[in-house]
């Protein structure tokens, strides 16, 4: 996956005709994916993948009407279980009349760059249901356990109508406190007997997570495991209300096992409890999420500018004296930053 554009001249939406107007293009793409084509939505998703024009163009379309759906990361330390946790989630959500997305990031390929595992073998029971969509994506060497394109996936998945967007990220264990600014309510998990919940504390994932879930609760030791949970979670400082999430004083600590549905109707009542008071707080996590994706674009511009043709020159020279330590970062980034400030071809929405 995402090797190709959207689209082969075969006048889909989002056919990449050289015929076709690329803003008439992104248009159609845009219109189907509000209207349900589940293939636009696959088609745009890999377009967001491949950054192409045709996707920005219809992301400017579909973002407007985005911002209804709950978006949930799922994160916590490799054999946590988040996989089978997500897949039992989705039945929840399912046997309760919603609908679901979700965002799997995966490790990737370092031939293809795509994602190893692609969509997850345990999800795929709902494969045939119009209203799950399941979609890997590859992290690509991007840090915080999300892939890159994750946000203005979220959104477009959000735009196509669908109530809840779960965002599973890679399981590295150790850089996954990214999901806290890209989600309404970040759940934690963690396994009995792991020896990660110290880990976890080092990580700072304790310290972004709305919920935390103590998976495979059937094992030896997990309420043990709970109670050192609460206990660290009690003895730490409580959160910073300038940090711009509205969680509860205390994340409450959940016990579930997902291989057999066990605690995960009260995983999804607590997550529709949080939602409301994400609400109730007037919405600065979604302020916080905006900042984060608004700067994550603005850093990915000025990279791609400063590599550009006419600017890779300068920019090329400003690397090669740091790396010879005539002279340092902070003032070649200042120069770097004085050379786009007059860039007459600068780009402009």
């Amino acid at each position: 996956m995402g090797g190709r554009d959207v689209g082969e001249g075969n006048g889909r939406p989002g056919d990449s005709s050289p015929t076709v107007d690329p803003a008439e293009r992104a248009a159609e793409l845009a219109d189907a994916v509000i209207a349900g084509d589940r293939r636009a939505l696959a088609r745009m998703l890999t377009a967001i993948e491949n950054r192409s024009a045709v996707a920005e163009g219809a992301l400017r379309r579909l973002y407007p009407i985005a911002g209804r759906a709950h978006l949930v990361g799922i994160t916590g330390p490799p054999g946590s279980g988040k996989s089978t946790l997500v897949a039992a989630l989705i039945g929840e959500v399912r046997a309760a009349g919603r609908s679901v997305a979700v965002i799997a990031v995966d490790p990737s390929s370092p031939i293809t760059g795509g994602a190893l595992l692609g969509d997850r073998v345990r999800m795929q029971a709902y494969a045939g249901d119009r209203d799950v969509f399941i979609r890997s994506m590859a992290a690509r060497g991007h840090a915080g356990g999300l892939a890159a394109t994750s946000g203005a996936a979220a959104a477009v998945m959000d735009a196509a109508g669908f109530d809840l967007i779960l965002l599973e990220t890679v399981g590295t264990g150790q850089s996954e406190v990214e999901v806290a600014a890209a989600a309404d309510t970040t759940v934690v998990l963690e396994a009995p007997e792991m020896g990660d919940e110290v880990q976890a504390i080092k990580a700072g994932l304790l310290e972004v997570a709305d919920l935390v879930v103590v998976n495979k609760g059937d094992r030896p030791g997990a309420q043990r495991t709970a109670s050192q949970l609460r206990a660290m979670l009690s003895a730490a400082p409580p959160p910073d209300p300038a940090d711009g999430r509205p969680r509860p004083k205390r994340p409450d600590v959940l016990l579930t096992t997902a291989a057999t549905g066990e605690g995960v109707p009260e995983l999804l009542a607590a997550l529709d409890r949080h939602r409301v008071a994400v609400q109730e707080a007037g919405g600065p996590t979604r302020l916080a999420r905006a900042e984060h994706q608004v700067w994550a674009i603005v850093v990915e511009r000025l990279r791609e500018r400063l590599r550009a043709p006419g600017h890779w020159p300068d920019t090329e020279a400003l690397l090669a004296a740091v790396a010879a330590h005539e002279l340092d970062p902070y003032t070649a980034a200042d120069r770097l930053l004085a050379t786009l400030a007059g860039d007459p071809n600068r780009r402009e929405s």
